[in-house]
């Protein structure tokens, strides 16, 4: 009896992982989504100029290729974004610059009917362009830093998913006056998204 128990245990858990694999194969490795994205900026300062970069809704898509039902790696991409830099001190705009800001994440996701939550962890590259700040005033032009996230893909039909994510960026930049450095500007955005995916 032991033994059958065994066996039948064993069986099942053959057969729902074929049949997970199953599912996986119909639906595909490959997921494009589509987002509303709300940038929140930290505003962090260490210039003494009250320094702080306008929050604002911008478009979002990503990329993703799934390894396994649970492991995926994501490209997040954007289109060159302009933001204002403002003075509190000074009480007026510093300036405007644009910034691009792709990121890289590995995924785990937990597959479950209809409601697949993801935690994931990687790397931000952005890259600042188009400054036309105060003269004497500049940033650097490059950042590298961390990214967290969290998200939950919610099937609406078959490979299609309303998805909720949220990501926390690391994206920072030496500011100078007359070619010295004064201090560093932490944007380290939250980003709350909302989008639709597509599965294939």
């Amino acid at each position: 009896m032991k033994k059958l128990l065994i066996a039948a245990a064993i069986l099942s858990t053959l057969l729902s992982g074929a049949a997970l694999a199953q599912q996986t194969t119909a639906e595909g490795p490959w997921m494009v989504r589509a987002r509303a994205v709300h940038l929140d900026s930290a505003n962090g300062d260490s210039t003494g100029l009250g320094l702080s970069m306008n929050s604002k809704w911008m478009p979002e898509a990503d990329v993703s290729y799934f390894f396994s039902p649970n492991m995926a790696l994501e490209l997040v991409l954007t289109v060159p974004q302009k933001q204002t830099l403002t003075s509190s001190v000074l009480g007026a705009d510093v300036g405007t610059f644009k910034h691009l800001p792709p990121t890289l994440l590995a995924q785990y996701h937990f597959p479950m009917n209809g409601f697949k939550p993801y935690v994931g962890a990687g790397l931000n590259y952005t890259r600042f362009s188009s400054a036309n700040l105060l003269p004497g005033v500049s940033m650097d032009k490059d950042s590298w830093g961390g990214a967290l996230q969290v998200g939950v893909d919610i099937a609406l039909t078959k490979g299609v998913y309303l998805n909720l994510d949220l990501k926390k960026v690391m994206i920072r930049t030496d500011v100078k006056l007359a070619g010295a450095k004064i201090g560093e500007f932490k944007a380290d955005p939250l980003l709350l998204g909302v989008g639709l995916g597509w599965r294939f």
